[in-house]
């Protein structure tokens, strides 16, 4: 069974269903938590081969209507979404600098049911050596992954200290190596001279990725639509490079990579994707 499905078997169960009754809403408590999976992966900075550290400090900011209606369960959801980002990280052998926190705020700039995750590294006292990292500022999410209207950016210094997040609060960080780093430039350039392209085929039809990312889902926001009803809005997305990887956006069903129910997996040429009851297969070559 996934992290985020025990997530939710157990958010369920507290309070005599409590919670359940409240998050028949327009924010899911498995969406914030499938956010701050994203929120681990996107930020996952490689310190050596053995550790691979994630954000341990999240604030969730939630509309005035939506804060107001959780606030009152808001200690026993941010414990459970701690939890939930532990079981992620030991899934998926990252580390901490310090203990896990999952705040809510209020955000006056979002409106009902869109709301936005922020995470940075904060060292414990015994680490207090060690590089922090910037928060990341995320833009606006519904319930599926949808992305609403960017709200205000937090304000950020005139002049950010080198090694600082693009777009964060300019905390310095430990620098990643560049072997590891995610690819920049033209989606596919892999050596001078040669150029990796990428593709996937949808029941017969061939979608090009002519990005670095690419979005599956039902909704129309969505990079390459899938009209399938076991299929979220936003369900997963796919990005190329050395190797190239899929992540599920924490939809309903989840996925299935090469036969494995997974969150995310890394892709090789002729990867079988199932989302809902519909197959995708992955493809990449040189030329």
């Amino acid at each position: 069974m996934g992290v985020l499905k025990k997530f939710e078997q157990r958010l369920e169960g507290l309070v005599n269903g409590t919670f359940a009754k409240v998050f028949k809403s327009e924010v899911q408590p498995v969406e914030i938590a499938g956010a701050l999976q994203r929120e681990c992966d996107n930020n996952a900075t490689i310190w050596n081969r053995d550790r691979t550290v994630v954000p341990n400090d999240f604030i969730v900011e939630l509309s005035a209507p939506d804060f107001e209606r959780l606030s009152p369960y808001s200690g026993q959801l941010g414990d459970e979404l701690a939890g939930m980002v532990r079981d992620y990280a030991k899934q998926q052998r990252y580390t901490f600098m310090g203990p896990i926190k999952v705040t809510l705020e209020k955000a006056d700039d979002l409106d009902t049911g869109l709301y936005r995750v922020r995470s940075r590294t904060l060292a414990s006292s015994s680490n207090q050596q060690a590089p922090e990292r910037a928060p990341a500022g995320g833009a606006p999410q519904r319930p599926g992954g949808y992305g609403g209207p960017q709200g205000a950016a937090p304000p950020m210094p005139s002049a950010p200290p080198p090694g600082g997040r693009p777009g964060g609060y300019g905390y310095p960080q430990p620098t990643q190596p560049a072997a590891q780093r995610p690819p920049s430039g033209p989606v596919g350039a892999s050596a001078p001279g040669s150029r990796t392209r990428y593709w996937i085929e949808i029941n017969g039809t061939r979608h090009q990725i002519s990005r670095a990312t690419l979005v599956l889902g039902r909704s129309t926001e969505a990079d390459v639509r899938i009209d399938d009803p076991g299929v979220s809005r936003r369900h997963c997305e796919i990005r190329t490079g050395t190797p190239s990887t899929i992540q599920d956006l924490g939809s309903t069903n989840g996925i299935v990579v090469d036969g494995q129910h997974t969150t995310r997996a890394t892709l090789r040429d002729g990867s079988r994707i199932v989302v809902g009851s519909t197959t995708i297969i992955y493809r990449q070559a040189e030329g």
